[in-house]
Formats: structure tokens, sequence, C-alpha cells
């Protein structure tokens, strides 16, 4: 029969090991939800339209690039299928996308999706941990609870200043690296000259959402680890009052 000592230390090597995955947990979900952020915010679309000269290049007006850009967002958080943009290119009404991009975008939507199902599960994973921890331990898990927060955003802050700093040296050849990790085809391969995926969103277009991403994940990660420490100080703070008095 299995004591209930013994039931304790097994409830507790698990919580140990699930707080432990909280760290990662918190990495995932800052990176994860700073990429949901920014692909549905049409102030990125539209400030890299305005940026590199969107409708010059590609002979759609500024007003049809802002629709695109809402028909971009609404294709990846519906289950419409194919995705069909239809805009005025030099005048003439047409399909803005080919073949071989509609069958790129039907890859990206999945990618995009699984990234909101990494978000969602991650800050799951971080209630449940602490929604643990706080009804096991009550007052005392707010120290815990705090270093996990500096560990999650000390992490998060060193991974992904690394992976900028990457991009900043090697951004073309990362951003290769990624397709060839995330697409299982070819169908990302296209021609910057006819393909509209690429005339709408070139290269620095990418650059500047890459950074963008990295700089809301370390905003968030700078966060905790201020939250972290504040609470850690008062808490020390605190013990040291108490052994005073």
């Amino acid at each position: 029969m299995i004591s209930r000592t013994n039931l304790a230390k097994a409830a507790a090597i698990k919580y140990r090991v699930a707080a432990i995955l909280t760290v990662p947990a918190v990495l995932l979900f800052l990176v994860a939800g700073s990429v949901a952020w920014a692909v549905n915010d049409a102030g990125l679309y539209r400030n890299g339209f305005q940026r590199y000269n969107t409708a010059a290049r590609s002979g759609i007006t500024d007003a049809d690039l802002i629709a695109i850009g809402a028909e971009l967002r609404r294709y990846f958080n519906t289950s419409d299928e194919p995705l069909a943009v239809r805009a005025p290119i030099y005048g003439i009404e047409q399909d803005v996308f080919n073949a071989r991009e509609v069958a790129h975008m039907y890859d990206v939507k999945r990618l995009v999706r699984g990234t909101y199902w990494v978000a969602v599960g991650s800050a799951l994973w971080i209630a449940a941990t602490l929604a643990g921890g706080f009804a096991l331990r009550r007052r005392e898990y707010v120290e815990p609870a705090a270093r996990l927060a500096l560990w999650g955003g000390g992490v998060t802050l060193a991974a992904v200043v690394g992976v900028g700093l990457a991009s900043v040296a090697a951004f073309e050849e990362l951003f290769l690296l990624f397709h060839q990790l995330s697409f299982a085809n070819d169908l990302w391969i296209l021609d910057p000259r006819t393909d509209y995926l690429l005339i709408l969103f070139p290269g620095p277009f990418w650059f500047d959402a890459t950074m963008r991403v990295a700089l809301t994940a370390v905003l968030g990660a700078v966060l905790l680890l201020s939250i972290g420490g504040a609470v850690l100080c008062y808490e020390r703070w605190q013990s040291k009052r108490r052994i005073r008095d």
C-alpha cells in the first residue's frame, strides 16, 4: 500500500517538474503571442505598405492595399478556403495571387493557426501551474511564483535578444532557414518580379516584422523581470522586518 507520505512526495515531484516546464512555457507564450499580435495588427501592414512604396511598385492603390491586408487577416482567422483576393491592378480588376501563392498561403495559414495554439497552450500551462501552486501553498507560493517570473523573463530575454542579434547580422540566411524548416514543399519559392506576395511583402518588410515581434517579446520579458524582482525584494524586506519585530 502506498503511504500518504509517498503520495505527497510524488505529487511534489510532479509539481516541481511542471514548474520547471513553466519557464520554457513563458518563452513560448511571449514569442507566439507576439507573432499572433503582429499577424493581426493592421498597423504593421499599413506601415509596411507606406514605408516600401508598395502602391507605386504594385499598381494597387493605398486603399486597396489596406483592403487586401484586411482580407489576409480574415483568411488567417476563418476556415474559408481557398484564399481569393481580387483588386484593381493598374486599373484592371483581377486576382491578386496566383495558384502557387494561394497554395503557399494555405501552408502559412496552418503555421499561423499552430502559433495560436502554442500561445493558448502555453498560457493555459502557466495559469494551471500558478493556480496549482497557490492552491497548495497559498501565501507561501508568492516567492516561488516570483522566481518563475524571473526565470521565464530572463530565459526569454536571452533567447530573443540572441535571435534578434543574429537576425540583424544575417537575416536573409535565417529567413531562408525558417522557410526550409517550416514548410515541407517549395511553394514558398516565388518570383519577386511577378508574384504579388513578394511585391506586397518584400524582404525588408519581414525584417521589420521580425524586429517588431522581438521587441514585443522583450518588453514582455522585461515586465516579468520587473514584477518578479519587485515581488522578491518586497517579500525579503517583509521577512527581515518580521525578524526585527
